[in-house]
């Protein structure tokens, strides 16, 4: 269960994937290819360059946009993934 926990490490994989890390020790691969076509924030995931340059700020996933997921929702697929 999360509890405000903060993405700590961040790495790319390949494609749409990044290996998230989270300061409670909770770690895994996150496939973001769901959110390439959901709004214009989302639409540069299509430039795998783009994609490339997350990066942490606010305890989460960034990209220079200003596109972001929730930690919440990333820790739940992560959490989900690893049962």
């Amino acid at each position: 269960m999360w509890q405000f926990n903060e993405v700590t490490a961040i790495e790319y994989r390949r494609e749409r994937v990044y290996h998230i890390a989270f300061d409670d020790g909770l770690e895994g691969d996150v496939d973001f290819s769901e959110y390439v076509g959901k709004g214009p924030v989302f639409a540069p995931f299509d430039d795998v360059a783009f994609f490339r340059k997350a990066r942490i700020e606010g305890g989460t996933i960034a990209w220079p946009n200003g596109a972001d997921v929730a930690p919440e929702t990333l820790y739940e697929k992560i959490a989900n993934a690893n049962k």
